[in-house]
């Protein structure tokens, strides 16, 4: 048996989601991580203070006492978001970013930004103050083929953004091609990119193999072997531009398993599981605690965490389980197509 300690880590992109859901799935975060941004597109979004704060109690209220965990909060910008009451919200700590979903993007994402010139006014107050803006980095042109749409993204909206607003702390959310990761790591120092742990494990033939794998289905969607290299590299390189994003994204699997199935994939349980074996795979363990516990960390200037977890690698391969239950209904849990053999000891 093989064993490590790393800095508690922290998760920077996290789908609670609502209700049920959300008091079944906040433990599957909350007992790993000491801190998560948390995404706002419920239905409504949360689209101001007010509405942040009542959300985050929610959250607060499915933590079980035993686990010691702080809920970022974000807003969902709009074309109509007013500047001034996002100021105030940044300033007195009710909300930590802003997250930028173009139109149509992913999941209730129907009240996003279709013009980017319209939201720049907040976004230069956002410089200012040092306020981070989160990027689900594609467009939405259906004549741009979806397989390219994070790409076109870049370079119709993120290189204009990141020209006119230098100072501005942008991270370019769950990144999947070698463009993005490309242009990240050339980019100025307040541009950063997270990464999920289902683009590291899989590429696209996931979708597909033996018929449509809708629990593999996600988006930004799974791209190719290269791209999926590419990310492994740039994960465990130690580069402090990337960091861990797990998105984990919970849906009922009777809402997977449909005719227009949802977008999302449900990681949060075994996810660092996952990623200590893709970092041991790749020789790379003594970089899995910059990704997960201290990258990010800086990019948002925020502390390390003092606390520690324990890694350990046994001889016989983890057995995951397959569902997590709300009542009578059920999520899919996430498994890569690898045997995984660490576990969190502590």
């Amino acid at each position: 048996m093989e064993k490590i300690e790393i800095i508690r880590p922290d998760d920077w992109h996290v789908h609670f989601r609502d209700n049920g859901i959300l008091k079944a799935v906040v433990p599957e975060t909350t007992r790993h991580f000491a801190r998560s941004i948390v995404m706002p597109n419920l239905l409504p979004p949360i689209l101001n203070a007010k509405q942040a704060i009542e959300y985050k109690k929610r959250i607060e209220n499915a933590i079980p006492q035993s686990d010691n965990f702080e809920p970022l909060m974000t807003v969902y910008l709009t074309e109509k978001t007013s500047k001034n009451d996002l100021k105030d919200a940044y300033n007195n700590g009710a909300v930590f970013a802003v997250k930028l979903y173009p139109a149509g993007a992913t999941t209730n994402s129907d009240s996003g930004v279709k013009n980017i010139t319209k939201i720049m006014p907040v976004l230069e107050m956002m410089a200012k103050i040092g306020m981070p803006l989160l990027i689900h980095g594609e467009v939405t042109d259906p004549n741009i083929d979806i397989f390219d749409r994070e790409k076109v993204f870049i370079e119709q909206n993120l290189d204009f953004i990141c020209k006119q607003l230098p100072e501005l702390k942008i991270t370019l959310e769950h990144i999947t091609t070698t463009d993005a990761t490309e242009y990240v790591k050339e980019g100025n120092k307040n541009l950063a990119a997270s990464i999920t742990p289902h683009h590291l494990a899989l590429n696209r033939n996931a979708l597909f193999v033996g018929g449509i794998r809708p629990h593999n289905y996600c988006l930004p969607l799974l791209k190719g072997e290269s791209h999926r290299k590419t990310l492994v590299d740039a994960a465990v390189s130690g580069n402090p531009k990337f960091f861990l994003g797990t998105d984990t994204a919970p849906h009922l699997t009777k809402n997977k398993e449909s005719s227009c199935g949802c977008a999302g994939i449900f990681n949060a349980t075994y996810c660092l599981s996952i990623l200590a074996q893709l970092f041991d795979n790749e020789n790379s363990l003594s970089n899995l605690e910059k990704f997960i516990s201290i990258n990010g960390t800086y990019h948002y200037n925020l502390k390390v965490n003092n606390e520690k977890i324990t890694m350990v690698k046994k001889a016989e391969a983890l057995l995951f389980r397959k569902y997590l239950y709300i009542g009578k209904q059920r999520i899919e849990i996430f498994k890569p197509d690898f045997p995984v053999f660490w576990s969190i000891a502590n």
